[in-house]
């Protein structure tokens, strides 16, 4: 197996552990990568970009992370509270005016950054096409009534957010939250993540293997569940990210296309108090407003105990990640992770084609996480 990339001499036994998990964690094609205080000391990536194993992964590879995606709208929304263009605790309706019906007049922006809007998915049954049509989604979740008191409590929003966040984004700039991104935050940092990709760089697309179960069969036991009425509609197919279509569209939830490293140039900002690469996005009290816990406790969606801020899972006891408290993440259907540690100033992230059947945690990144800090710590 050929790994190739940078890893600092300290951290070799990361590097071993990256290695692992092609031979005992039945990896792939695979990239992880980690800025320590803004410096880029790991960069690795290796296997293949194919089921096939006829495609070396290459430097440039990128392939679909789906609900790490939700990392990158949420600094979308940031970088518009940073810059007073938008509040996060005003009712979305202010922006958004077609929303305020069905008992949503009073539902806050936060309540989409903490997945507690009540809106995880839809009454009305919708496909994999109707996914690309931003303005009939948008409008359906404008219309419907929320399945419980918006922000009561969390039920992980797994595609919906990403209109929600995106809708809200577009009233304020007049911008996708694609081309938003794109411009405000991927082209400074040189971040080469997309949501929406062009086709001309297609053919730098790895191929997803998808898990032996979706979702929908994963929390489908009880039919008229939250959780099964969320992956009921719209549901959702690994197979789709062969698409074309898929791939051009903007679903900010969940078709973000990009590999470690850029996942890492764009959150290593949040790392190091809203500052790098010599880019200033964000003040430290935008950073800050990440930790407000919106919600705490078992998610009513995902079933396990969760808890949010703005815009990203928060440290908890029920979900350990890492030795510091300042840590926020969110990971993606299938095993990819975004993690951000203030306290140490460290973001990690870890980017694969090989998809397993979990949306709350991945061996494979849990090892890599795990050598990480064990040499940051010297434990």
């Amino acid at each position: 197996m050929n790994i190739d990339g940078i890893c600092d001499d300290k951290f070799a036994s990361v590097r071993s552990v990256f290695e692992d998990n092609f031979s005992e964690r039945e990896d792939v094609g695979a990239s992880f990568a980690v800025s320590i205080d803004g410096e880029m000391v790991i960069d690795l990536w290796g296997g293949f970009a194919d089921e096939a194993k006829s495609r070396p992964w290459q430097s440039d590879t990128i392939v679909n992370v789906y609900s790490t995606t939700k990392t990158m709208a949420a600094l979308c929304m940031l970088l518009l509270v940073d810059r007073g263009e938008l509040d996060l605790d005003a009712d979305v309706a202010s922006y958004w005016p077609e929303f305020a019906v069905n008992g949503k007049d009073q539902v806050k922006v936060r309540h989409f950054l903490s997945h507690s809007a009540g809106l995880s998915g839809l009454d009305e049954s919708v496909g994999e096409y109707d996914l690309y049509d931003w303005a009939k989604i948008t409008s359906l979740l404008a219309a419907q009534a929320p399945w419980w008191e918006p922000g009561s409590q969390s039920g992980y929003h797994a595609i919906t957010q990403g209109y929600l966040i995106g809708e809200v984004v577009r009233r304020i700039t007049g911008r996708s939250l694609g081309t938003f991104f794109a411009e405000e935050i991927a082209q400074p940092l040189q971040a080469d993540f997309h949501i929406g990709v062009d086709e001309a760089i297609f053919g730098r697309i790895g191929e997803m293997i998808p898990p032996q179960a979706p979702p929908q069969q994963q929390f489908g036991a009880q039919p008229d569940s939250i959780a099964s009425r969320t992956f009921r509609s719209p549901p959702i197919d690994a197979l789709w990210s062969l698409n074309p279509d898929w791939r051009k569209a903007e679903i900010p939830a969940a078709n973000g296309h990009g590999n470690a490293r850029s996942v890492v140039r764009a959150q290593t900002p949040v790392a190091c108090g809203g500052s790098a690469f010599g880019v200033d996005l964000l003040g430290s009290a935008t950073v800050s407003r990440i930790f407000e816990e919106q919600t705490n406790g078992t998610d009513l969606v995902l079933g396990t105990p969760l808890r949010f801020g703005m815009g990203y899972g928060l440290q908890s006891e029920a979900a350990p990640m890492g030795p510091n408290q300042n840590v926020c993440y969110w990971g993606g259907w299938g095993g990819s992770l975004a993690l951000i540690d203030c306290d140490a100033r460290v973001c990690i992230s870890y980017v694969m084609n090989k998809m397993v059947a979990t949306t709350t945690g991945d061996p494979r990144s849990s090892a890599l996480v795990a050598a990480t800090y064990q040499t940051l710590t010297g434990g």
